[in-house]
């Protein structure tokens, strides 16, 4: 109870720190750029970083459990910062996503519907627990398969966590391009710029295997998906 008690309140002092940082720039900036039904404060990336580091430290001695259920509450007051927090809050505490339950993966990503929750959530969360076996690849194809465009985003984000070292990732290439065959040939904007994505990152660690895949595909995959890959590949650089 006296945790449960604790979490509440953090969660009411996290969004009384975000309305004091609120910027109206930033949130005309946040509906331009990533429009959302979420409540938006406007906060900067450096305000929210000092958040971050005094909810760690308020939270150190919390079981993995705990950080799981209070992680869920930010998610939960459908808030877009809040969910940048608690995603950024399982980056920081990589430990325990190992603890997650399929049902604390669901509920993490019950509020997708911009870019960036898409993004923190596939390859902070989907993609870092992918990767340690807590969900298959039939859960990602399920996510694949979704009507919901940003589910269909998640499942190719999700391949990241696979394969960037930053996110702990040592390649997967197989598995990699079993969600890129399923997603192929799907043009939604949001589609198109997750698949060159996840291609670039793989060819940091199999530039072979996308050069091939590349080829063997060209004539289903999106202009933007090719060109900008194969600049990755020429140049190191995305543009």
């Amino acid at each position: 109870m006296e945790q449960i008690t604790k979490q509440k309140e953090l969660v009411k002092q996290i969004i009384s720190s975000l309305e004091e940082f609120s910027d109206p720039k930033r949130i005309e900036f946040a509906n331009r750029v990533y429009p959302t039904s979420l409540k938006v404060f406007g906060v900067i990336t450096p305000q929210l970083k000092a958040i971050l580091k005094e909810l760690k430290a308020a939270t150190k001695d919390f079981s993995p459990t705990e950080k799981i259920a209070l992680a869920k509450s930010l998610i939960d007051t459908e808030v877009f910062e809040c969910h940048q927090l608690g995603f950024d809050y399982f980056d920081n505490n990589r430990k325990i996503i190992p603890h997650l339950s399929m049902e604390d993966i669901n509920q993490l990503g019950s509020h997708l519907d911009n870019w960036v929750s898409t993004d923190y959530f596939g390859s902070y969360i989907l993609g870092g627990a992918w990767r340690r076996g807590i969900v298959s690849i039939e859960t990602i194809l399920e996510y694949a398969h979704s009507e919901d465009f940003w589910k269909r985003r998640v499942a190719l984000v999700a391949t990241v966590a696979l394969n960037q070292k930053a996110r702990g990732g040592k390649g997967d290439t197989n598995q990699t391009l079993r969600i890129c065959d399923e997603l192929k040939t799907d043009h939604h904007d949001m589609i198109v710029k997750a698949m060159s994505w996840a291609l670039r990152i793989l060819s940091q660690v199999d530039r072979t295997s996308v050069i091939e895949y590349l080829e063997e595909n060209k004539a289903v995959l999106h202009a933007r998906v090719t060109r900008e890959v194969n600049r990755k590949l020429d140049t190191g650089k995305k543009n």
